[in-house]
């Protein structure tokens, strides 16, 4: 087949012209090429989604922490708080700390 041939293709004609290349030329650049690209769009798109989550985490800890600072503010919670985590105790007292098997590992 001869370019002679080809260029009376219907098919040919269309995708020859000119406004033809130039929007398909554009449209590639635009999907793969620009700085607004598909690809980035859809990345940053995964990023504000994944940043939406934290969010929700974050504000689920401030909650939790205020209610927890709400419970601080009496002081036999507080000594009870010390006791427990950090096992502090009163002058002449002292404490026993048992682990059990299972709970060593």
């Amino acid at each position: 087949m001869k370019f002679k041939d080809l260029k009376q293709k219907r098919w040919f004609k269309i995708l020859g012209s000119t406004y033809i290349l130039i929007l398909i030329f554009f449209a590639v650049w635009m999907i793969f090429f620009d700085t607004n690209s598909y690809f980035i769009h859809k990345e940053l798109t995964e990023d504000i989604e994944a940043l939406e989550e934290n969010k929700d985490f974050y504000k689920a800890e401030i909650e939790k922490d205020k209610v927890f600072l709400d419970k601080m503010n009496d002081s036999n919670e507080i000594e009870k708080y010390a006791r427990e985590k950090y096992y502090l105790k009163k002058e002449g007292e002292d404490i026993f700390i048992i682990e059990n098997e299972d709970s060593l590992q």
